[in-house]
């Protein structure tokens, strides 16, 4: 009697072209991957095309700001260097504005405004805005301050921070009362601050108070004269760095693709 081959069955040999496929996919998805970490601009643009052939690519697309904290609606599709000329020019006209302000009201001897680093200093005595131990701005100050105001407005959207400091002066011989001299000179800062916000168009995020008290003086507390020339406001207006901020904001953007 003839014996049968008893038949292995093709299971095996099934299981394994199956896991032979697996493998072949995930080689090519993992080279697909790769090949996309280093592309080129000219591997992109194909990429774009081959899945979108009726889409644009601008050959010197136009740098666009994006929107965050600092960005203006209407910066979009400006460049930095154009924006950045703008905010300059903008921090050299307010200087000239605030310079003529204090020849033309003749405030020569209460108000010094000078510039260093891109920075513009402005120094109001104290008889400017207060009384004596008082943080309570005077009346005869709106004026001032509301053309101030009026210049901040102005150049507004190239400004990065407008930052108010009071100081005192030490009265005796030895160091003022500390709760009275911080006090004092935070509620200065801050009541001018306040003054500002209410005011002008400055955004509320550019603002910030500071108070020294007597600790940064810019005369000897020796005389009448010198008291009078540490019993100060000063304020430090600075112009927006548009490079830094995209360097933050995650970099410029590199391509445009327009679909019709």
């Amino acid at each position: 009697m003839a014996l049968k081959k008893k038949s292995s069955g093709g299971g095996g040999a099934n299981w394994m072209d199956t896991y032979g496929d697996m493998v072949t996919l995930l080689l090519c998805f993992f080279v697909l991957l790769y090949s996309m970490s280093t592309i080129s601009e000219d591997n992109w643009k194909a990429i774009v095309q081959s899945f979108n052939p009726s889409a644009v690519l601008d050959p010197d697309p136009t740098i666009v700001g994006t929107d965050g904290p600092s960005a203006d609606p209407g910066e979009q599709g400006v460049a930095p260097a154009e924006l950045q000329e703008q905010v300059d020019e903008d921090m050299e006209s307010l200087l000239q504005q605030i310079q003529e302000f204090v020849q033309q009201q003749n405030l020569q001897d209460a108000i010094t405004v000078s510039q260093d680093g891109g920075k513009i200093f402005v120094t109001f005595s104290q008889s400017v805005f207060f009384a004596g131990e008082s943080s309570v701005i005077l009346k005869e100050a709106y004026p001032v301050l509301d053309s101030v105001c009026d210049m901040l407005s102005g150049v507004a959207a190239s400004l990065d921070e407008v930052r108010i400091q009071g100081h005192t002066a030490r009265a005796g011989s030895g160091p003022n009362r500390v709760t009275v001299d911080r006090t004092l000179s935070s509620e200065r800062a801050t009541n001018v601050v306040m003054y500002i916000q209410q005011h002008s168009d400055v955004p509320p995020s550019c603002l910030v108070s500071e108070g020294f008290g007597e600790w940064r003086p810019v005369a000897p507390n020796d005389t009448s004269e010198n008291r009078a020339k540490n019993r100060r406001v000063e304020m430090i207006i600075s112009g927006r760095d548009i490079e830094a901020e995209m360097e933050e904001q995650g970099g410029i953007q590199q391509y445009i693709v327009m679909t019709a």
